[in-house]
């Protein structure tokens, strides 16, 4: 198996095999991302990517889930994508899942035929970062999209049949901008209706513009207490049942399940940690890099 610098992959992919099918992000400058910032975006050459598929069928007797890194892989063409995930199919018949990272500007890209018939060969998720529902805050933070973007592309995917994972970042907005952040990314949520959420809380990772503006007063960080005050506001507020994945060793209160059924107890777990969690009278949450 070959891979080129760090490879990153969502928590939930924690037991999938990672086949590296592109090097790098082809946005990357989000400002509070340095996941692939030492890497210029390119795909990797096909016959590399179906040699590493081989031999690692050559090292694993049974593989259930596949991911595909490095950042949205989604954007490469459907012809080679194709190639890789019949690949994948031949190779692990075994196999109930291949995943990968996309934007919702890739799903746009492609025709809903297109994607139709990646997810007739074998692709199961896209995993994609919304990061927020505010256009002041995915502008300041270089995020590339507007809600239009982000609604068209959803909605592609869902006619497609591709489950989507949206990920995003409690505390993004920082301290100014708290409300307007969660009201507005619980009220795109309620419109492009995801299978999966993941929502995380915000990390300054070092070196990155976004951890330079808060050490220049540019960016005020949320406090602990408005991080879980937009938790509590998105739970009470979203309006459709999702896979809720809370569970990120950032949160304050990491919790998962099946939203709808447990709404209640997700609710419960936040008053208690209102009242009890160290944190909450901090001015600043303790994360970790990623």
């Amino acid at each position: 198996m070959h891979y080129e610098g760090k490879i990153y992959r969502p928590w939930i992919e924690s037991e999938s095999l990672l086949i590296q099918t592109t090097i790098g992000c082809t946005h990357n400058t989000c400002t509070f991302c340095d996941m692939f910032r030492e890497k210029k975006f390119r795909k990797r050459k096909l016959e590399d990517v179906l040699a590493d598929i081989e031999e690692a069928r050559t090292l694993y007797p049974y593989v259930g889930s596949i991911f595909l890194t490095d950042g949205n892989v989604m954007v490469l063409k459907t012809d080679y994508l194709l190639k890789v995930i019949q690949k994948i199919k031949e190779t692990f018949p075994e196999l109930t899942k291949i995943s990968l990272y996309s934007s919702y500007n890739d799903l746009n890209r492609k025709s809903v035929e297109e994607l139709k018939i990646l997810k007739e060969a074998g692709l199961t998720m896209a995993y994609i970062g919304l990061e927020s529902g505010d256009q002041h805050t995915l502008d300041f933070v270089e995020k590339g999209l507007d809600h239009d973007e982000i609604i068209n592309g959803a909605r592609k995917a869902k006619e497609a049949g591709i489950r989507t994972l949206a990920s995003f970042i409690f505390g993004l907005g920082g301290k100014a901008r708290s409300q307007e952040h969660i009201k507005a990314t619980t009220d795109l949520l309620n419109i492009i209706q995801p299978e999966e959420i993941a929502p995380m809380a915000l990390a300054l990772q070092p070196g990155t513009t976004l951890e330079q503006q808060a050490k220049d007063g540019e960016f005020i960080q949320a406090s602990p207490l408005q991080i879980l005050e937009e938790e509590k506001y998105l739970i009470e507020n979203m309006t459709f049942d999702t896979m809720y994945w809370g569970d990120h060793g950032n949160n304050i209160t990491p919790m998962k399940g099946m939203f709808m059924e447990s709404k209640d107890r997700f609710l419960t777990y936040l008053e208690h940690a209102r009242n009890n969690h160290p944190e909450i009278h901090q001015e600043t949450l303790r994360t970790f890099a990623w």
